[in-house]
């Protein structure tokens, strides 16, 4: 278990094999590599006296709970809604109950951004 233990920040530049199933994932840890994060924390660090590596664990952990994030923010009544489409159309397995599906979740997915398309809420959105 790693808990708060120290952490070196490293550049990652692979390699890996084009047809591996993570290579995009791989290339944008490349990519971002190049950057130096603590410059960044350093600045917010001063303007809000938060230390950096308080910054640092909350970047860290609030990119890592992303996931748990939505969850938590749809409910998991709802994420159960939205994957039950998916399991019947699966378990069917034909293109008819697929596009069912599909239309099924997008209706979903209508209804929960209805209030991003509305411009008293999110002007300029």
């Amino acid at each position: 278990m790693m808990g708060s233990e120290w952490v070196r920040l490293e550049r990652y530049e692979g390699p890996w094999e084009p047809d591996d199933p993570d290579a995009n994932f791989k290339a944008e840890v490349a990519d971002y590599g190049r950057l130096d994060p603590l410059h960044t924390l350093a600045g917010l660090s001063a303007h809000t006296g938060i230390p950096v590596g308080a910054l640092a664990r909350y970047v860290l952990a609030r990119f890592a709970t992303t996931g748990s994030g939505g969850l938590l923010e749809l409910g998991p009544a709802m994420v159960e809604r939205l994957r039950e489409p998916v399991r019947r159309a699966e378990a069917e397995a034909t293109d008819e109950a697929r596009l069912a599906a599909y239309r099924e979740l997008a209706a979903l997915l209508g209804w929960l951004g209805a209030p991003l398309d509305d411009p008293e809420l999110y002007p300029g959105a």
